[in-house]
């Protein structure tokens, strides 16, 4: 059990995504870790992430994660972002000087539990694009057929479940449909925030069973063996946005959070254009 502590000095455990996809994390840190604070941030006014070059995509990332501590005074940094994780998780820790727990796409205990050793990683583009994911992919999965499908869609039918707008189911179905081809195909890994929030309809839409691997039990197992202490869970927790959405505010409300704030930048934060 982890030790809470409530004094000025303990702030809580802080979630990082680009949007909304970092709730499915947020669900196995409630799980695992049920008495600790928890805050949120997101990017939002930056989604998607795997459209932007990687150079510009470090240097935001580390401005909005370094604003977001400093805000939160938090413990710990979660990057619940496959995409930010793949690019940026050096870069936070020689900035932060708390931990930081990356996401990186489960393949290797979706070889464990695979049984035909025919596995798929279902991603955006950019994680699945990444030489991080290929190395991952040549050191834990050597002995299995895998298939790397980029399902970038995904993310905004993710966003639009959370926000209770409706999902477009064709869409859903057409990005998974390539999945199928591999009559031997029996493991699915995740590898994106986003996905585990729409594997309901995943699994609704598989033609047979298969099992759907993410990395949301990992992390939060992660998060409890290093953060020694956290503030306590409290009935409406802190999060942020840069872009302020009141369809946002629904998914954070399900999930714990209060209505966010915007998160102030510096004066050189890294804009995109339009």
């Amino acid at each position: 059990m982890k030790a809470q502590v409530s004094g000025r000095c303990a702030g809580p455990i802080l979630v990082f995504d680009s949007g909304l996809g970092g709730l499915s994390v947020v669900a196995e840190l409630r799980r695992y870790l049920p008495e600790s604070g928890l805050a949120y941030v997101c990017d939002n006014a930056m989604l998607p992430y795997g459209t932007k070059p990687d150079a510009w995509l470090i240097r935001r990332i580390v401005q909005v994660c370094t604003a977001a501590v400093r805000e939160s005074r938090a413990v710990a940094l979660v990057v619940a972002c496959n995409t930010a994780s793949t690019l940026a998780l050096e870069a936070l820790r020689q900035c932060l000087a708390i931990p930081v727990v990356g996401t990186v796409p489960a393949i290797k205990p979706a070889c464990r539990i695979s049984k035909s050793w025919h596995i798929a990683l279902l991603a955006t583009s950019a994680t699945v694009n990444r030489p991080y994911t290929r190395r991952l992919i040549r050191d834990f999965a050597g002995h299995c057929q895998v298939r790397c499908l980029a399902a970038d869609p995904l993310v905004e039918q993710a966003e639009f479940a959370l926000t209770d707008r409706p999902v477009d189911l064709a869409r859903v179905a057409s990005c998974i449909e390539p999945l199928w081809e591999d009559p031997a195909l029996d493991t699915v890994v995740l590898g994106c925030t986003h996905f585990p929030l729409l594997t309901d309809r995943l699994d609704d839409m598989a033609p047979r069973p298969v099992a759907w691997v993410d990395s949301g039990a990992a992390i939060a197992r992660r998060v409890e063996a290093i953060v020694e202490a956290c503030a306590p869970r409290s009935a409406k927790e802190p999060a942020w946005a840069t872009r302020l959405d009141p369809t946002i505010e629904i998914a954070l409300c399900r999930y714990g959070f209060a209505a966010a704030t915007r998160l102030t930048l510096s004066s050189h934060a890294c804009t995109y254009p339009s």
